[in-house]
């Protein structure tokens, strides 16, 4: 896809009303989770056994993590819509949704507050949603610049070495 195409269905799709939407929702999400484990999360951690509470400061984290790739991808998205952020500069890495393992297995678990468990698996929908919505916008453009950087690095080993 061409650098101009790329850039205008990355813009299409941040005036979009899905993007309005998920940006709401994520946002709205960071600010309910950031009140609830600071607030009656707090409290409720308290209540746990030993176990419980390590469970709750490990699911917090990934939590926390997980929402805060969702925070950040939404705000690079809008920063290129307000042209505040190039969408070839948008497509790096270091943007990209990373895996996040929001749930595992932890022991104590079972003895999570409904509110945190509620905020997990809400949390994991919508990072889901960013994750697959980021593949479909930058999973194409993400692939032709390995295979760009790949030829690159082979061409300057080539001329480096006499071959090219």
């Amino acid at each position: 896809m061409s650098e101009d195409l790329f850039a205008a269905h990355l813009g299409d799709f941040a005036a979009s009303e899905l993007f309005k939407r998920t940006f709401r929702e994520g946002m709205d999400l960071v600010e309910e989770t950031a009140a609830y484990l600071d607030g009656p999360g707090r409290e409720e951690s308290r209540a746990l056994s030993r176990s419980g509470a390590l469970a709750y400061a490990g699911e917090s984290m990934r939590l926390t993590t997980c929402l805060m790739q969702v925070a950040s991808w939404l705000l690079v998205q809008r920063a290129v819509k307000e042209n505040e952020m190039s969408p070839a500069d948008a497509r790096a890495d270091k943007y990209r949704i990373n895996e996040v393992h929001i749930s595992k297995s932890l022991s104590g678990t079972q003895e999570l507050p409904a509110a945190l468990q509620d905020l997990i698996l809400r949390a994991g929908r919508i990072y889901e949603r960013t994750r697959r919505l980021d593949e479909k916008l930058y999973g194409d453009a993400q692939e032709n610049t390995g295979a760009r950087a790949v030829s690159d690095q082979l061409n300057r080993l080539n001329a480096a070495f006499g071959r090219g």
